[in-house]
């Protein structure tokens, strides 16, 4: 055998397995776990999978970074009540959907699940501040990394719910959706997750403090 072509196998047969995705800090290439923390890019407003290192990096809430680390908070809102003219004014086509601000285009974006997953909203939300304005609960939601979802349930203003969440368990769920999504409307198992979905935020969350919902941890 080609003494080049021998040294050339033994390199490769040294060389380590190349890491599986998921499995590497997407900022400094550091082995990670099946569970670990995400940051947001802001600029291109995409989730990257980081070490605990590189997430400590950037959780100062008041600096002006181009990356934030996603905070662990999750509340919820149990004395939340809604009116079918606040929920129109929203201009959502569905009875589910989350909003988050995006400080690199300095306004509100919604969000709400579908076949297609997460589809973004086109319409201005020329409401929206008006609804926080009536909800100052909301007031402390953290641009680009917290999101607020809204469900009402077959328009029953009454069976509104609403839950503070990371923006990285939102897009988990409305990507779950569409795993499981059939047909015009989901499906019974869309609608059985959404129900599971909610029930278990809801049991994870602690309930806002209507004085201020506390800082992000």
């Amino acid at each position: 055998m080609n003494p080049t072509i021998r040294a050339l196998r033994r390199i490769a047969a040294d060389r380590p397995p190349a890491p599986a995705p998921g499995e590497r800090c997407e900022m400094c290439a550091e082995a990670i776990a099946e569970e670990h923390q995400h940051v947001v890019d802001v600029e291109a407003r995409q989730l990257m999978c980081v070490c605990r290192g590189c997430y400590l990096l950037f959780t100062d809430r008041r600096a002006a970074l181009r990356f934030r680390a996603v905070p662990q908070r999750y509340l919820s809102f149990p004395d939340f009540t809604l009116s079918m003219p606040e929920w129109d004014g929203l201009e959502i086509p569905v009875g589910l959907a989350f909003f988050f601000r995006n400080s690199a285009a300095n306004r509100t974006v919604a969000l709400y699940p579908g076949p297609a997953g997460a589809t973004e909203s086109e319409l201005p939300l020329r409401d929206w501040q008006q609804f926080v304005d009536q909800h100052g609960e909301f007031a402390d939601l953290a641009d680009d990394v917290e999101a607020l979802l809204i469900r009402v349930p077959d328009r029953d203003v009454a069976a509104a719910q609403c839950l503070l969440l990371p923006i990285d368990a939102c897009y988990e769920f409305v990507g779950r959706i569409r795993l499981l999504w059939h047909g015009f409307d989901g499906g019974s198992a869309v609608h059985r997750y959404v129900d599971d979905f909610f029930a278990t935020m809801s049991a994870r969350a602690r309930p806002a403090d209507v004085a201020g919902s506390g800082e992000v941890s």
